[in-house]
């Protein structure tokens, strides 16, 4: 593109959507603070890295072809999986594994794997959002109270009423009223006009807690804070033999394919918002590589395209791609001019801010509507996201991708034999597909044919005839006419195969 051409588009923009995309990105900036530093801590790093990794969601990922409206950063389907790689491997590891992951996105948008995650079943997609929300609320339950919270699932689950007993002490009081009146305002401000709802509700959480906590010295524990230089930990060349580790390198792996699965569904979602140009999924795969790969050489945390701020940024005008570098503007800027007041915000709210997101994840409504109307597919998903809460994200994923699967499998061996007597004339019908998953009922149905003179076998109705069921019908009728019946097969079996 030439100097003229490219300045005749900036100033096409400046004429046309530059008001729109300023004030959508100022928006979206507003939205993500809150969620940038809820995530971080909630995943066991520093809050400035949350920071970082939007203000690469913004400055990097956004300025990259494959989606134009969508936003990334951090997200809080991934905390779960960064919280266990920071206890397992350490923080100066995970720079590493982000740098991974993000390379593998770029080889598989390379290889035009993008396209191959829109064919994920929807209840596998829902079960691990529901067990990531799962997760969520049995941990951030605990730093609303200002309780450190356990390791494992089971001790988390008995660990509850622990935590109610607790409130006669003033700093566990505190805290949960904090947490409290969060979800409160969060909750609430839903219901207010819209001219209101302008500002994000998350943001006027975090405003009118820290301020309580402030005014009232409140006995609650707030966000350590340091300057983005004390964060900022680029993995040397020596790191990266960590990946040496298959831990480590498991890790990545998981990454890589959860924030690809995250991003490439939150485009979906964020295309039937608007009437631009639809996602180029392969090229979006690369560009959340590139930012992975880019957050990872910081020492920050990995991104996704989170359908929070997508949706936010969608919803207040944008009309172009600049929103979202603006709002990566925005992040550094409050970054190096304003990082203090992070040291305001209570974690009681930001633990709150992530049970409303883990509640909304859960999606209870949504669940209770596919059990009325597809009860295996309800059953995937609330498989899917028990594993995930018990075992881990990874094994949860699998595991649902082999019950989706198995009732495909079994979906599609769908088979039933009936008969009519007409006379001395018997009419049986085959219709479904009939695979080896199918013989066993093949065979016992064929034997409770009665017997008749002459009988016709229509196969018109049998989608798929597979060779172990071929010669079962083959053998019943060779069978059937050494006893003196007429057998017909209509049309003839070969057809079928």
């Amino acid at each position: 593109m030439s100097v003229v051409n490219y300045v005749d588009r900036i100033s096409l923009w400046w004429r046309r959507d530059a008001v729109a995309d300023l004030g959508a990105s100022l928006v979206v900036f507003l939205v993500a603070v809150p969620l940038c530093v809820g995530v971080a801590v909630a995943s066991g790093a520093p809050a400035e890295l949350g920071i970082v990794t939007g203000i690469v969601g913004g400055l990097v990922v956004g300025v990259l072809p494959g989606s134009s409206l969508q936003v990334s950063g951090p997200a809080a389907g991934l905390t779960v999986l960064v919280a266990e790689a920071v206890a397992r491997h350490g923080l100066p590891a995970l720079g590493v594994i982000v740098a991974a992951s993000g390379l593998m996105q770029v080889l598989m948008g390379l290889a035009r794997l993008g396209g191959w995650f829109r064919a994920i079943s929807p209840s596998v997609v829902q079960g691990m959002l529901a067990g990531i929300g799962l997760v969520l609320l049995l941990g951030q339950v605990y730093p609303v109270f200002g309780a450190r919270q356990p390791g494992s699932t089971a001790e988390k689950l008995l660990g509850l009423p622990g935590l109610v007993g607790g409130l006669d002490q003033a700093s566990v009081a505190a805290s949960f009223g904090v947490g409290a009146l969060t979800l409160a305002v969060v909750v609430g401000w839903q219901r207010m006009p819209a001219r209101l709802r302008v500002v994000p509700g998350a943001l006027v959480a975090v405003v009118l807690t820290a301020a309580a906590v402030a005014v009232f010295g409140l006995p609650v524990a707030t966000v350590e804070v340091g300057g983005l230089g004390s964060v900022i930990d680029p993995p040397g060349p020596h790191r990266f033999g960590m990946l040496a580790d298959p831990a480590v390198l498991g890790a990545a792996v998981t990454f890589a394919l959860v924030a690809s699965a995250e991003s490439l569904f939150s485009a979906a979602a964020v295309d039937r918002m608007h009437s631009g140009p639809p996602t180029r999924y392969n090229t979006e795969l690369i560009a959340q590589g590139v930012g992975n790969t880019a957050a990872g050489m910081l020492g920050a945390l990995p991104m996704t395209a989170v359908i929070v701020r997508s949706a936010a940024n969608v919803q207040a005008g944008a009309r172009t791609k600049a929103s979202r570098v603006l709002h990566g503007a925005w992040l550094l800027l409050f970054a190096v001019w304003l990082p203090g007041l992070l040291a305001l915000v209570p974690l009681s709210t930001l633990a709150a801010l992530l049970l409303h997101a883990g509640w909304k994840l859960l999606d209870l409504r949504q669940l209770a509507a596919l059990a009325r109307a597809h009860r295996a597919e309800a059953g995937i998903v609330v498989l899917t996201a028990g594993v995930i809460a018990a075992v881990d994200l990874l094994v949860g994923v699998l595991v649902g991708l082999a019950a989706a699967v198995a009732k495909a499998a079994w979906d599609v061996s769908h088979f039933h034999v009936t008969w009519q007597e007409d006379g001395d004339d018997l009419l049986v019908r085959l219709s479904g597909n009939a695979t080896f998953l199918r013989l066993p009922r093949l065979l016992a149905a064929l034997q409770e044919v009665p017997s008749a003179r002459r009988v016709r076998l229509d196969l018109s109705g049998v989608r798929h005839l597979d060779r172990a069921c071929r010669q079962a019908v083959e053998n019943w009728a060779a069978q059937r006419r050494r006893g003196d019946s007429d057998v017909r097969v209509s049309p003839p079996v070969e057809v079928g195969v």
